[in-house]
């Protein structure tokens, strides 16, 4: 008989299941520690938000933390803390979740939570608890955006890339009087909408029994009903490339000049998104990568130079590049760096070596990613949610691994060019010595990692 495949070849272990109201469970055992994680996402983010409700994905998001029918005000937290474990959540374009990570023993007490809040959280939602979290979203806004340099850059960006009334022009976060304009009756109108089972996809991994996890699972959530009256998002669909250069300057409180731009580029889950993040990893990612090389090292222009991918399935993903000026280094210096390097990218490729790194790059950052149960139950929720089949995680590395160096030159000399950015540029406004109190805030805000994640606060 031959021996199994080592782990790391048969990947993670998957088994799935549907209740009758149609909530889908994808279970993997792992006895490695006693611990299991449980995550749950609903198929809502904000790209579901119609004008002048933006923000009521997070908002809500906030508010599911507020009570329920059988846990009052921060019972979730104290519970879930006081058994040993650790909770949040989270809100993006595309999605909503929860997770919990609990002594294995406590797996009952999440799914039971969990449930709960899904089941009966309307008859917890009031007034109170509507304002109590309008005030916390709003302050949330103001320290991560609105009060810090650089600090809307993500949302100034994002606006620029996708065109008004695209379902992708606004972020998570929402906007001030949106938020002030959203009302009980909206919140209410949403979770009936969007917090159903059907609208769901539950994850449970660790040290678990599979047979008593879905007995537990059919126990609390089995009997919350289906709601059908959730409308597919507005499409998402834009041309492969903007077409022109969109450029905004800002003039604002901050530490230095910017040069900020987003490259629309392949949609997630597609080969050509796989090698766009293998051109942005070896162009900005890291100390090694030709644009710092070029501008910090060399040049020395710049203090920090980085670009990212935020991968987006329902929208063309955005490659965000993000350039501190040095000294009184200018504008119109990076600009024509980075153009430079660009255009001898999309020429010429990666070397062999340059592959090769980014390749074993992005292989650890996956396996990072998949080395806790927690990292694992969202992975695979994430491949459920927005691509029908959690076992597609099993798929991914593999993916990127085969990846040539023709595909990531060819994605670069299609994508990565002026014709096909939005670009936002900072320059500092000139201190007046006698109105010191008019200064911004000294901490930086680095779009480089811009995110399309809100978090609730604990």
């Amino acid at each position: 008989m031959a021996n199994p495949a080592p782990a790391s070849q048969r990947g993670i272990a998957i088994t799935e299941h549907r209740l009758a109201n149609g909530l889908r469970v994808v279970l993997s055992e792992d006895h490695l520690t006693p611990v299991a994680a449980v995550c749950l996402w609903y198929d809502v983010g904000s790209r579901h938000e119609v004008k002048g409700r933006t923000g009521l994905a997070h908002l809500f998001e906030h508010l599911m933390f507020q009570g329920s029918a059988n846990v009052s005000n921060n019972g979730h937290f104290e519970l879930v803390q006081g058994a040993g474990g650790s909770l949040n959540g989270t809100t993006s374009f595309e999605r909503t979740n929860y997770f919990e990570t609990m002594p294995a023993h406590q797996l009952e007490l999440a799914l039971w939570l969990e449930a709960d809040r899904m089941g009966s959280l309307l008859v917890a939602l009031d007034e109170t608890s509507m304002e109590n979290q309008r005030d916390v979203v709003k302050n949330e806004r103001r320290q991560r955006y609105d009060n810090v340099p650089y600090g809307t850059a993500f949302e100034k960006l994002t606006a620029l890339s996708f065109p008004d009334g695209h379902p992708y022009h606004h972020t998570p976060i929402g906007s001030m009087a949106d938020l002030d304009a959203a009302t009980l009756e909206d919140a209410r109108a949403f979770f009936r909408t969007y917090y159903a089972p059907n609208n769901a996809v539950l994850s449970v991994v660790g040290d678990i029994d599979p047979e008593q996890t879905i007995a537990w699972v059919e126990k609390y959530f089995g009997t919350i009903p289906a709601h059908d009256g959730k409308q597919p998002p507005r499409s998402g669909e834009l041309p492969a490339v903007i077409g022109r250069e969109i450029r905004e300057l800002v003039h604002e409180d901050v530490p230095s000049r910017a040069l900020m731009a987003a490259y629309r580029l392949p949609h997630d889950g597609t080969r050509e998104a796989d090698a766009a993040d293998l051109a942005l990893t070896i162009l900005g990612s890291g100390e090694s990568s030709r644009l710092y090389n070029r501008l910090v090292r060399r040049d020395r222009t710049a203090v920090s130079a980085g670009f990212g991918l935020l991968r987006l399935a329902g929208a063309p993903s955005l490659g965000w590049l993000d350039v501190k000026t040095s000294g009184d280094a200018t504008i119109a210096q990076i600009d024509a760096a980075v153009d430079e390097e660009l255009a001898r990218f999309a020429a010429e490729g990666p070397t062999a070596e340059e592959l090769e790194r980014a390749q074993a790059q992005i292989e650890r950052e996956s396996l990072d990613s998949l080395t806790t149960v927690a990292g694992r139950a969202d992975e695979l929720c994430r491949y459920a949610v927005l691509f029908g089949d959690p076992k597609l995680v099993n798929e991914a590395l593999p993916k990127v691994l085969d990846i040539t160096a023709e595909e990531v030159r060819a994605v670069a000399e299609a994508r990565l060019h002026p014709a096909n950015r939005a670009v936002l540029v900072y320059e500092p406004t000139p201190v007046d010595s006698d109105d010191s109190d008019d200064s911004a805030d000294a901490s930086d805000a680095d779009a480089s990692a811009a995110s399309d994640e809100e978090g609730a606060a604990v």
